[in-house]
């Protein structure tokens, strides 16, 4: 009799093992190359809690297509060479469907070659324009290109009749595609670039290039292009040189309520383009944005105790697509869910009202920046 018990014990619980590793089989595996540590890191942190947050979520809610989603998830430290590394992984050993990630500029240009050979439908979350433009067939981007943050910070200028202009830009990825792009629209906007450095991302004082630019010739405002901590070095030295008469601009590389952090007092009047999730408590109640940032901004806050960021919104955005192109093509076959991503219409997330078409892998347009100036340790919009 105990003999038999046993058995029977022993075909339910293999039963279930089959059936369980059935379910996981089926799952729709979501691939992510963040930078989660390393210099990069405030900005791959929040994409990566946002992602775990909201798949969790889903599941909740009963999935996708009556399956779970599992996100599958490996830690660049900031290194392209890693980024590549591990996205050869995602699509060859852990045959994930959708792919999302990228923090930054370098990593996404090391990971979507892969990507493209292997038909896999790939989101980043960086911001440079050269990732969507050319258009690359499967690769498609949430955040603001850096030409449409130089266009928005030089509109913003114009209207202020700053028209001689330090440009100081970071020598990474995002940085040196953000100077080519601020290069090509300053004539458009009747803006003279004065002055022209650089900085290195892990660069810890940057005061011989900001003194340069103090000494060009009737500069008027200057305008940096970089993310991670650089920028906030950059601030802290503007400050230290006593360069406070003169405007200064970031680009949405630094919309975070972590720059002013890292900044302290000196970010003191900076002025910035931004989605609108880092204003949304401020948005009219008739902003098409303002239930869905004010919901991550909820849902994001209990359950981690701290702010999102707007580079958790890339992230949340870039999730959110993948799911709604999944469940209009009816299944995560590559390709159903590549050209449904590039028919996405009218489709409202953190960073702005996304319209994709074959020509624009990104769908977003100058309305979904909102200017913002730091003012007495927080963020005031700009009207």
């Amino acid at each position: 009799m105990v003999a038999k018990i046993l058995k029977h014990t022993a075909i339910a619980g293999a039963l279930a093992l089959a059936a369980a590793s059935a379910w996981a089989a089926d799952n729709i595996k979501i691939g992510s190359v963040l930078s989660v540590s390393g210099p990069a890191a405030f900005l791959g942190d929040p994409e990566l809690k946002t992602l775990q947050l909201y798949i969790e979520k889903i599941n909740a809610e009963g999935g996708v297509l009556g399956r779970k989603l599992e996100l599958v998830h490996y830690d660049d430290g900031g290194d392209a060479a890693k980024a590549n590394g591990f996205t050869k992984r995602l699509i060859e050993s852990d045959k994930v469907d959708v792919l999302i990630g990228g923090t930054t500029t370098g990593a996404t240009m090391a990971m979507a070659p892969l990507a493209e050979k292997a038909s896999l439908p790939f989101i980043s979350l960086a911001g440079a324009v050269v990732i969507v433009e050319p258009v690359k067939k499967w690769v498609f981007k949430t955040p603001h290109t850096d030409r449409m943050a130089a266009e928005k910070v030089f509109e913003d200028m114009k209207k202020r009749g700053i028209s001689k202009v330090g440009l100081l830009s970071e020598t990474s990825g995002f940085g040196a595609s953000g100077r080519k792009e601020t290069q090509a629209v300053a004539a458009k906007y009747g803006v003279t670039l004065v002055a022209d450095e650089t900085y290195g991302p892990k660069d810890t004082d940057i005061t011989a290039q900001l003194t340069r630019i103090k000494n060009s010739a009737g500069v008027q405002g200057v305008f940096v292009f970089g993310l991670g901590q650089g920028p906030a070095v950059v601030t802290k030295n503007y400050s230290q040189l006593g360069m406070g008469a003169l405007p200064l601009y970031q680009s949405h590389g630094v919309a975070s309520d972590e720059y002013i952090k890292l900044s302290g007092k000196a970010a003191e009047g900076v002025r910035l383009p931004t989605p609108a999730l880092l204003i949304g408590a401020m948005l009219p109640a008739a902003d098409a944005q303002k239930a869905i940032v004010t919901g991550y901004d909820k849902a994001y806050k209990e359950r981690y105790k701290i702010d999102p960021s707007t580079f958790g919104g890339y992230a949340l955005d870039a999730l959110n697509l993948s799911i709604d192109a999944i469940r209009r093509a009816g299944s995560t076959e590559g390709e159903k869910v590549r050209a449904a991503l590039e028919q996405t219409k009218g489709f409202v997330g953190t960073t702005g009202v996304f319209n994709m078409s074959a020509a624009n892998h990104m769908g977003l347009d100058l309305s979904a920046f909102r200017m913002v100036e730091v003012k007495n340790g927080d963020w005031q919009l700009l009207k």
